[in-house]
């Protein structure tokens, strides 16, 4: 497994992504980084990171040989081996809060963004770029943003714990191999942050009361109205009031 190392870049995503573009590369190639000046999440949120206290990486995957339809494994798998690898160094009340932020309580020290390259109609290579707060203790203007040094009182080697998530990592995507959504679906609905919980949820025009029910088979969030009904919700259709 080939680690390129970098002291600052503006995102070791798209770094990795114009490495690709440049010369052949190895499958779990991993770029990772002290700084990063223009980190990205979810629906273009932007991820900010003291320099040098956090994980910063982005991870190749190639062969992976899924319809685009199945694309939400990718994200079950991801955040599954984020969820495993924290609950092995102590972190508690980890949960997956839909669809790849991981939390601990209510707070948030993980974030994923997902970015796949197609062949037709197949999913061919997908670059998955991870920022994990780590040993960082001051979140300016983030009020439900955490870390392990704050949630485990230590400080944690970044290179050591880099390899303990690569490794957890390599475990999920043997399933994803293996074809099993079944086995992935019951494992990240056990863990789905809200799940059969009241909770508000607002949309584009009104809020509401709902219950987290699970994940549709293309990864929309389930959610049971106070009439019964069940409604499935995109990303950008729906947010979480917590």
């Amino acid at each position: 497994m080939k680690i390129v190392k970098l002291d600052a870049i503006d995102s070791t995503s798209s770094y990795l992504k114009a490495l690709l573009r440049s010369e052949p590369l190895a499958d779990f190639t991993v770029v990772v980084a002290k700084e990063q000046l223009s980190g990205r999440g979810q629906m273009g949120t932007k991820w900010t990171s003291e320099p040098g206290k956090n994980l910063m990486f982005s991870v190749l995957k190639k062969t992976v040989s899924l319809p685009v339809a199945d694309q939400f494994r990718l994200t079950m798998c991801t955040s599954l081996a984020i969820y495993d690898a924290l609950k092995k160094i102590g972190v508690v009340d980890l949960r997956i809060k839909w669809p790849n932020d991981i939390l601990s309580g209510t707070s948030k020290i993980c974030g994923i963004l997902i970015e796949n390259m197609l062949s037709g109609p197949q999913i061919e290579t997908t670059v998955i770029g991870v920022g994990l707060n780590v040993n960082q203790t001051n979140f300016v203007n983030l009020p439900n943003a955490s870390s392990l040094k704050l949630l485990l009182g230590k400080s944690f080697a970044l290179e050591e714990l880099l390899h303990v998530l690569l490794h957890h990592m390599k475990e999920r995507f043997l399933e994803l191999g293996a074809g099993s959504m079944g086995t992935l679906q019951i494992a990240y609905e056990s863990v789905l942050f809200g799940k059969d919980k009241p909770m508000v949820f607002e949309t584009e025009n009104r809020q509401f009361m709902g219950m987290v029910k699970g994940i549709s088979p293309e990864g929309k969030l389930l959610i049971a109205l106070e009439d019964n009904e069940i409604r499935k919700f995109d990303l950008k259709e729906v947010k979480m009031l917590y």
